[in-house]
C-alpha cells in the first residue's frame, strides 16, 4: 500500500482516509476493494450518496451511452436534452403524485450550495435576516449553513462570527418538547424583543447529527408557527431523501407542506455531483434571473443517472426492500445494546439509517477502527461521534448486510475488550 503522494502533497484537512487507512481500487454495490485485494463491506456509502450501490449497472450503462453520443457533460443553465429528460421524469414520479407544484433549482453540486440558496431565497422573499435553526443539526460548512450548523466542532474552523440564526433544541434535544412552543409564545409578545424569522429550517432526520428522529406532530408544530408568523418552512432532506427512509422524501405521509426542500447526495445516484431546491413557486418568483448561479448546476451524467435511479420509485419494489432490510438492521443493533445493558445504548433510526448510540465518542471511534480490520467500513456521528450510523446502499445483497452486521457486532465486542 502506497500512500506517500497523499501523505506529501495531500491538504492535512483529509479525514475519512484516516479511518480507512488503505488505498480502494474498485467497488461494486455495496463492496469497496482495496489494491491489495481485500474486500470491504460498505455500511457508510460515501456519507450517503451511494443509496443505489457503488457502479449501479444500470446507471453505467446510460452513462456510458451518453458519454458515447456526446452528450452534453456541462452545460450550465442552458436548456439540454438531458436536463429535459431529468426534469420530466422527476415532475411525473415525484412531484405530480404528491400534488407538488415546486419548481427545480439547480445550483453548486453539492449540499452546502442547497442550503445557501434557500437560506438566500427565504430572506429575498421576507425580508428577514435570522433563520431558526436546531441543535445537532447539520446543514453544510460553507459560511452561511455552517452558520445553521450545529456542531461546535465545525464551526470553530469559520474564522468569523457565524450570525443571524437563533438555535432552538431538535424535539428529542432537552426542552425540546416544548422549545416551539415557547418560541412561538415569545413571538407573539410584542414586548419580547424577538423579531420573526426568515425561515424555519429542520433534517426531519438529522443523520449527522446523531441520527435523530422528529415526529410528523412536532414538524407540523414547527411548519405552523412558521406560517403562523410569515416565515419559510424549509426541510433539509439531504442526506435522509432519495428513498433512504423507506420512501422518496422522509417526510412522506407526514402531513408537511414545505417552502423549500433542499436536496443533494444520492439525487444523482451514480455519485456524480448534483444538488437541487424545490421552490413552492410563489417563493421562487423572488429570484431575478442569474440573481444565484453556479458554475457546476448543469452536470449531465448527474442528469443521466439521476434519471436512471428515478425507475426504482416508479414502483414500491426497492421501498418495500429498504423497508424490511431497515428492521433487520434496528433488530440487531438492539440485540447488541440488550447485550450490554449496563452502558444504556439506545438504538434509533428510521428505514435504512440506523444509529447506535453509545455515549462515548472515543469508544465508537475504536469500533470504527475495529470494524475496518473486520473488512466493515462504518461512520460515527453525533456529538463527539459518539452514534455508530449504518448508512449502506439501499441494494445491498441481504448476504453482505447480515455478513456486515456480524462484523459490526465483532468490532463491537473488539472494541469492549480494550475497555
Amino acid at each position: 500500500m502506497d500512500t506517500t503522494a497523499f501523505e506529501q502533497r495531500e491538504s492535512t484537512v483529509r479525514g475519512y482516509c484516516r479511518a480507512y487507512p488503505t488505498v480502494f481500487a474498485s467497488a461494486s454495490n455495496a463492496r469497496q476493494v482495496a489494491e491489495d485485494g481485500t474486500s470491504y463491506i460498505d455500511f457508510f456509502a460515501g456519507a450517503g450518496v451511494l443509496n443505489f450501490g457503488h457502479n449501479n449497472p444500470l446507471m453505467k450503462d446510460a452513462m456510458i451511452a451518453f458519454l458515447e453520443r456526446d452528450g452534453v457533460a456541462h452545460s450550465l443553465d442552458t436548456y439540454t436534452t438531458t436536463k429535459r429528460d431529468f426534469v420530466e421524469k422527476f415532475r411525473d414520479v415525484i412531484l405530480e403524485p404528491r400534488g407538488m407544484d415546486h419548481r427545480m433549482q439547480f445550483m453548486g453540486p453539492t449540499g452546502t450550495n442547497a442550503v445557501e440558496a434557500a437560506l438566500k431565497l427565504a430572506r429575498l422573499a421576507t425580508g428577514r435576516r435570522e433563520i431558526v435553526a436546531f441543535s445537532h443539526g447539520f446543514h453544510g460548512m460553507t459560511l452561511g449553513s455552517l452558520a445553521a450548523t450545529a456542531n461546535h466542532a465545525f464551526r470553530q474552523w469559520a474564522g468569523v462570527p457565524l450570525a443571524d440564526v437563533v438555535r432552538l433544541p431538535f424535539e428529542t434535544a432537552p426542552g425540546g418538547d416544548t422549545a416551539v412552543a415557547d418560541y412561538g409564545a415569545a413571538l407573539r409578545d410584542a414586548s419580547s424583543g424577538l423579531t420573526p424569522p426568515a425561515a424555519f429550517l429542520v433534517e426531519p432526520l438529522q443523520a449527522e447529527g446523531g441520527v435523530n428522529v422528529a415526529t410528523a406532530e412536532w414538524l407540523r408544530q414547527v411548519q405552523d408557527l412558521a406560517h403562523e408568523v410569515g416565515a419559510l418552512f424549509i426541510i433539509d432532506d439531504i442526506q435522509a431523501a432519495c428513498g433512504r427512509t423507506g420512501s422518496y422524501f422522509s417526510f412522506d405521509g407526514m402531513g408537511l407542506d414545505p417552502d423549500i426542500v433542499t436536496l443533494a447526495k444520492g439525487l444523482g445516484g451514480f455519485g456524480t455531483p448534483i444538488a437541487m431546491n424545490l421552490n413552492k413557486p410563489w417563493v421562487d418568483d423572488h429570484w431575478s434571473p442569474g440573481a444565484h448561479t453556479g458554475t457546476f448546476r448543469g452536470q449531465g451524467l448527474s442528469f443521466v443517472a439521476g434519471a436512471v435511479a428515478l425507475d426504482y420509485f416508479t414502483d414500491d419494489v426497492l421501498m418495500n426492500e429498504v423497508k424490511t432490510k431497515g428492521e433487520v438492521m434496528r433488530n440487531r443493533l438492539q440485540r447488541i445494546a440488550d447485550a450490554h445493558p449496563g452502558q444504556r445504548w439506545e438504538v434509533r433510526g428510521r428505514g435504512m439509517m440506523q444509529g447506535l448510540d453509545t455515549g462515548d465518542g472515543a469508544f465508537a471511534k475504536r469500533v470504527q477502527a475495529a470494524a475496518f480490520d473486520a473488512g466493515l467500513l462504518i461512520g460515527p456521528c453525533g456529538t463527539g461521534g459518539q452514534v455508530i450510523k449504518l448508512i449502506p446502499p439501499l441494494t445491498i445483497p441481504d448476504d453482505d448486510l447480515e455478513l456486515g452486521l456480524d462484523r459490526l457486532d465483532k468490532a463491537i465486542a473488539t472494541a469492549m475488550e480494550g475497555d
